[in-house]
């Protein structure tokens, strides 16, 4: 994929600094083409980016030491395809964030960003053969209409929706809360590789990051930003799974709810989302019905 000179620029500053594009805004807005970073003096600079005159001091001179760093051609030969915020290939449901990924990196078919129809699927690592059967119920209906099937290859609920999607023939997208060298977790390393070869692997974060506590419910954003709905199997009241919820409801998007059993721990979240309103969903057809027809 071809990036011009500013793209360039924007992926040597991302990969020192990987925050998100509203962090960037006062920057581009006076420097739109990043010329002019290492020229700036260093409380400037910190002024721009919100951030420490010392940390401000440290970004230049990385930038300035890896000024002739090809780094689109370095991803290129791990095969991982950076898509800068600017690119036609970003998706626009993610511009429409109040805080979207400056840079996405990927690995698969960056066509699937395109599709005009993603479901996200989501659920608690450690969902029960419920989500399993529900998925079974949910999932195949959504195949039929070219919905691709959005999840963060987590365990649990997020694994059991990547490999529904497959075992039903459609097309799925993983989300990743770390860089591409520091898989999470490492069981699901197989199911990754499958979808880099046919299917989509995304992350905002440059490939050395590791998965931090933190770096998981900024992925959550992303996973609804990418999504037209949401829908819910099995999750505690208080977990990452209702943090992605609160992002869904944040973007406007359609919340589906699978209930379950009142014994169930793991039925509180979805229970709770189906009392506040979100819609009650054993089919897939629930999904196609509120969305397309």
């Amino acid at each position: 994929m071809e990036v011009t000179i500013a793209e360039r620029r924007l992926l040597a500053l991302h990969y020192v600094y990987p925050v998100p594009l509203n962090r960037l805004e006062k920057l581009l807005e006076v420097d739109p083409n990043l010329e002019k970073i290492p020229t700036y003096p260093s409380e400037y600079l910190a002024f721009l980016l919100n951030t420490s005159v010392e940390k401000a001091a440290k970004l230049q001179v990385k930038l300035r030491e890896n000024a002739m760093t090809p780094y689109d051609k370095l991803y290129e030969r791990e095969d991982i395809i950076p898509i800068p915020f600017t690119n036609p290939l970003y998706p626009d449901k993610l511009r429409q964030m109040i805080d979207p990924p400056a840079v996405l990196y990927t690995k698969g078919d960056q066509r699937l960003l395109a599709e005009s129809f993603k479901i996200a699927i989501i659920g608690s690592r450690k969902a029960t053969a419920y989500s399993k059967q529900a998925m079974s119920l949910i999932v195949p209906p959504l195949v039929k209409h070219q919905a691709v099937i959005v999840s963060g290859l987590a365990k649990g609920a997020d694994t059991m929706a990547h490999v529904a999607a497959l075992e039903f023939g459609g097309k799925t997208i993983a989300v990743l809360g770390h860089g591409f060298f520091h898989l999470y977790p490492k069981e699901n390393r197989y199911l990754a590789n499958q979808l880099a070869a046919n299917h989509l692997l995304i992350t905002e974060y440059p490939p050395y990051v590791k998965p931090e506590k933190w770096t998981f419910p900024m992925r959550n954003r992303i996973i609804s930003g990418l999504s037209d709905a949401v829908v819910i199997t099995e999750a505690a009241d208080k977990s990452g799974t209702m943090s992605t919820v609160e992002h869904a409801l944040d973007h406007g998007k359609e919340i589906f709810a699978v209930p379950g059993p009142i014994t169930s721990p793991l039925s509180a979240g979805p229970n709770k989302l189906l009392d506040e309103g979100a819609k009650l969903v054993w089919s897939g057809f629930q999904v196609i019905e509120s969305l397309i027809i």
